[in-house]
């Protein structure tokens, strides 16, 4: 099954170090029969890019974390594609949310998605509204309709240490 899993860029640079990357309490998207059935129409791969617009948002929750942290770091939203065996549904978080089995090998990765340069402002702009959204604000869903209105860009899996070495 193919999944979305949200990272930020320090969890890319983990990827490319030890070779795995450990979702965040194992959570990823994917195209789930809950997301086919919610969605009631469209081909496998729009439903494939809804699931990973999900991921976006929750890699934009990590990235809204990671900046509480260190407000150094970057401010880019990062979804990992991997084709893994064994993912769970999880509907009760999502109807893309699946859960996986634990760490994801770098060999299993089909794709790196992070975003450009450009993005940055609105994404930290977005961070810093996404739970308001989420309940709601109309103010917050318009900020946060910023970053996601940036597309992430695509990367090989074997492009990610050129790609880390330029951030």
């Amino acid at each position: 099954m193919r999944v979305y899993i949200p990272a930020t860029v320090p969890m890319l640079r983990t990827l490319a170090e030890h070779g795995e990357l450990a979702p965040v309490d194992d959570t990823a998207f994917a195209l789930t029969p809950a997301l086919r059935e919610y969605y009631q129409s469209g081909t496998a791969e729009e439903l494939e890019y809804a699931a990973m617009l999900e991921a976006a948002r929750a890699s934009l929750r990590l990235v809204a974390t990671e900046l509480d942290r260190d407000p150094s770091a970057p401010p880019r939203r990062a979804v990992v594609s991997a084709d893994v065996d064994g993912a769970v549904p999880r509907p009760d978080l999502d109807y893309a949310a699946v859960r996986l089995a634990g760490p994801v090998p770098l060999k299993v990765v089909a794709a790196v998605h992070v975003d450009t340069p450009e993005a940055e402002e609105a994404v930290r702009a977005a961070a810093d509204v996404v739970d308001a959204a989420d309940l709601g604000d109309p103010d917050a869903e318009f900020t946060l309709g910023g970053a996601e209105d940036h597309e992430l860009s695509w990367y090989a899996p074997q492009e990610l240490p050129f790609l880390l070495e330029l951030l």
